[in-house]
């Protein structure tokens, strides 16, 4: 089985609510998760998470503590997904590869369709006892 590696980040805002996106192409298209893609060749992980936001959603990044770490298997493929704690330093959100962004609280994650393994994201991200900019620290 294929094996692919990716970082999703969980950028929060001054009011403690992260983003989520909702996929606008591939084979996922329509499912909701936290935005991020592949690590490419020669790439740590917060280097691949800066530059998918910045290709992605046209933001400035500051990439914190890492919430978890994702195994999941797909049909075609099995991805490692790595999830840090994110806040945006500048730039204005611009939906270049996704349908619709929301900001989420904590008691509205579930308000949306995430992906599978986005979904264990939000698990863990259950498991903290408040979403906010504190969990930058490194």
């Amino acid at each position: 089985m294929k094996r692919i590696e990716v970082v999703a980040a969980l950028i929060v805002d001054d009011r403690g609510r992260v983003l989520a996106t909702k996929r606008g192409y591939g084979e996922m298209k329509g499912g909701w998760e936290f935005p991020g893609g592949k690590i490419e060749p020669g790439e740590t992980a917060p280097m691949a998470l800066k530059r998918e936001i910045a290709e992605e959603l046209a933001l400035t990044i500051e990439v914190g503590e890492k919430l978890c770490i994702v195994e999941w298997d797909y049909t075609d493929f099995h991805m490692t997904m790595h999830c840090f704690w994110c806040r945006v330093l500048k730039g204005r959100l611009s939906l270049i590869e996704h349908e619709a962004a929301r900001w989420l609280a904590k008691d509205e994650l579930w308000s949306v369709d995430w992906l599978p393994a986005d979904q264990q994201v939000v698990k863990n991200i259950e498991r903290i006892k408040a979403i906010s900019r504190t969990s930058l620290k490194k």
